[in-house]
């Protein structure tokens, strides 16, 4: 079943698209003033259809509608989809248009602002694999609903984004993107705002941060792959009595992750962290919490997402809500214990998840790189 609970600061979480949607969708029913909505997928079908139907309405109403989706992730859209928001005086870009000399920079960000007030950040695409409860039907993911606080940053940063979707200034490249990674704070929250590139990226020095001192670590990662600093930071808090678990995922869309994330299961498990795999339904979420800090938010715990996607993730204190969420879907996961996965794990299974290790880790990243270097003027 899903859960939704409202934590004490007023962010409101849903961990299912069957509450999330229809969430969202009256959020723009009601919009009267501005309506931005940015996601990596849009996907077409009935669901697509609902949003793209709310958001004429919303256009017709008068109210300045924005769309900012990613040309690779909703690279599936007929190219007439959009016509109906366009006549009505919507706005829609693709970030990054397709290019292979630049294929590897996407937006991974999803996040919908409705008149300035009330936004919804998480890993929801609008694409119907999300719809169910995550346990039934569905795949399961995480979300909050934000009023006030760090609406207006997370507007502006909308904003920005929408203003350099077509990707094009390589001159302006390093400023961009130096304004695309920063940290903005609000009444004891933050916005973690992540880019390409390995300099000064706000959620790795907070997570990095945090975990120096922390004694409890809960994470739920679809693609986990984090940097070797940031695996040392989760070893060492087991290894000086903390408690580290982790809730990964046992069915995934994409299998090079999921070999990849399970190449680091014996170092962790010898280091003393706790390895659950989640068995209903293909696992979407974002979730971290360390102590009382929480993230959540659309980066995945893994190189892409640390080191070239755009990201966004909220930084909060208050984890009662979502310990709650964590210890409710760990009771639909599998532990994996040293022995078992020392007895499951045979040459070829090694050798596979080595290889996905290597390819996620060492020529993905490089490939991106050289990609940002090569843009055009």
């Amino acid at each position: 079943m899903s859960v939704e609970v409202s934590a004490a600061n007023g962010y409101q979480w849903y961990s299912a698209g069957d509450d999330i949607f229809p969430a969202m969708l009256a959020a723009i029913e009601s919009a009267r003033e501005s309506v931005l909505l940015e996601t990596y997928i849009f996907s077409p079908g009935s669901l697509g259809e609902q949003f793209l139907a709310a958001l004429v309405r919303a256009a017709g109403r008068e109210v300045q509608v924005k769309v900012l989706v990613d040309a690779l992730g909703s690279a599936s859209l007929p190219s007439s989809w959009w016509n109906p928001l366009l006549q009505a005086g919507g706005e829609v870009r693709q970030f990054n248009p397709l290019a292979l000399r630049r294929l590897g920079i996407r937006n991974h960000r999803k996040l919908l602002i409705c008149d300035g007030r009330a936004a919804f950040v998480g890993g929801f695409n609008i694409a119907p694999v999300y719809q169910g409860d995550g346990l039934k039907s569905g795949w399961f993911d995480l979300g909050i609903r934000v009023e006030g606080g760090l609406v207006p940053a997370l507007a502006r940063s909308f904003q920005e984004m929408f203003e350099r979707a077509d990707f094009q200034h390589k001159r302006f490249l390093a400023l961009l993107n130096y304004g695309a990674r920063k940290a903005v704070s609000g009444a004891g929250d933050q916005l973690l705002l992540s880019g390409p590139g390995r300099v000064f990226n706000p959620i790795k020095r907070a997570l990095r941060q945090d975990l120096a001192r922390a004694r409890q670590v809960r994470i739920i990662a679809a693609y986990f792959l984090p940097t070797r600093r940031i695996r040392r930071d989760l070893a060492a808090v087991a290894r000086r009595g903390g408690e580290v678990e982790l809730m990964l995922a046992g069915k995934s869309d994409v299998q090079l992750s999921q070999l990849a994330a399970r190449s680091l299961y014996r170092r962790l498990l010898n280091a003393g962290v706790r390895i659950f795999e989640y068995q209903p339904q293909i696992l979407h979420a974002k979730l971290i919490i360390i102590d009382d800090i929480v993230y959540v938010g659309s980066a995945n715990l893994d190189q892409r997402s640390l080191n070239i996607n755009y990201e966004l993730l909220v930084r909060f204190q208050d984890a009662a809500a979502a310990r709650a969420l964590f210890e409710e879907r760990r009771r639909h996961c599998e532990e994996i214990t040293l022995e078992a996965w020392k007895r499951s794990r045979g040459l070829w299974a090694r050798l596979t998840q080595r290889w996905a290790y290597f390819l996620l880790v060492h020529i993905d990243p490089v490939i991106a790189r050289r990609q940002l270097r090569g843009l055009p003027d």
